[in-house]
């Protein structure tokens, strides 16, 4: 196969899966520096895609789904269809993109995609971002990577500068942990009573601690507030999504459920705290966080009685906050 000299890598989904799909670029301009990169996502996802020192051009879907697209003023000649989607698939033929690369097991693939990869998500032992860089086969590279390898292919580095009226919030001599409660329907949600144990547990004279959401959650996390607002910092609603990912990263660490703002603190390098259900295919073999200092807490068994309820989850709520607190005071010591 020809090597072409620009490509698309398309993941028009959720932060998480973003991040999970960002390793593809870093790969691909490891191996070939002067390829052009255009990574494909939504005005939501543009931020962190643009944070990736790996990625060219941050490409909206609404923009490509409309008009002609160019990379650094060439015609796209490679598109990766990372998360499938019809009607990006039958653009991208329309748009005469050359080689455009899909899984063998969508059928609308086999008219609009003309390299292959036999690639199964479903029943697949192995983890998203590794599922994500099968997609390179056709370039002849490695797909093949452990956990550990993809720890260092991110490449968030092009991260904004914290805005004065958040950093002047960090206190130097406490670990500065974020909790993130909700998971914009993405998972199965740590009870909110769990994360007001763990304030309560924790000691404030080492733990500096802030709570995060989007404006749309505020009235869900209040009752959180009006008890233990007086032990928390309150940030929700107050971040845009790049000044967000600043402050991830002038923190020490993030817990949350298996959603977007997990894998980011991962991703950078932050202490990150995943809570999953024992549950496939959404347990921590298919999402942990990847990352140094990641890790996540799941019951030690096989169970799928929760899911037909699409949020509410007894193995999660069965992690004792209690079990939290040992591994952060663990690391605070460290």
């Amino acid at each position: 196969m020809k090597i072409p000299s620009n490509v698309i890598i398309s993941r028009t989904d959720s932060i998480g899966d973003v991040v999970l799909s960002l390793p593809l670029a870093t790969v691909l301009k490891q191996k070939f520096p002067d390829m052009i990169i255009g990574f494909m996502g939504t005005k939501y996802t543009q931020s962190i895609i643009e944070a990736c020192s790996a990625v060219d051009f941050f490409i909206d879907v609404e923009d490509f789904l409309t008009n002609e697209i160019t990379l650094a003023g060439q015609k796209p000649q490679c598109i990766i269809h990372v998360l499938p989607r019809k009607n990006i698939a039958k653009r991208a033929k329309e748009l005469g993109i050359s080689l455009r690369i899909g899984t063998i097991n969508r059928l609308y693939h086999w008219v609009m995609c003309n390299k292959f990869v036999r690639l199964s998500r479903k029943n697949s032992p192995l983890h998203e971002a590794q599922l994500n860089l099968k997609l390179l086969k056709p370039f002849g590279i490695k797909t093949d990577y452990s956990l550990s390898e993809i720890t260092d292919l991110f490449s968030l580095t092009k991260i904004s500068e914290l805005p004065k009226k958040f950093a002047d919030l960090l206190q130097a001599d406490k670990f500065k942990l974020i909790l993130h409660p909700k998971s914009r329907g993405n998972g199965r949600e740590w009870d909110l009573n769990h994360f007001i144990a763990l304030i309560e547990l924790l000691d404030l004279n080492r733990f500096q601690i802030f709570v995060s959401g989007t404006d749309a959650e505020k009235e869900f996390l209040q009752p959180l507030v009006d008890k233990v607002g007086h032990k928390i910092t309150n940030l929700i609603g107050l971040l845009t999504l790049p000044e967000f990912i600043s402050f991830i990263a002038a923190c020490d660490g993030l817990l949350a459920s298996g959603t977007g703002p997990v894998h980011v603190a991962a991703a950078l390098q932050k202490n990150s705290f995943g809570i999953y259900p024992p549950m496939r295919p959404i347990d921590p073999m298919r999402w942990q966080p990847i990352g140094k200092k990641a890790q996540f807490f799941v019951l030690n068994k096989k169970c799928n009685d929760c899911r037909p309820a699409k949020t509410h989850c007894a193995c999660t709520q069965a992690i004792q906050p209690s079990e939290i607190k040992q591994a952060l005071e663990l690391i605070c010591q460290r």
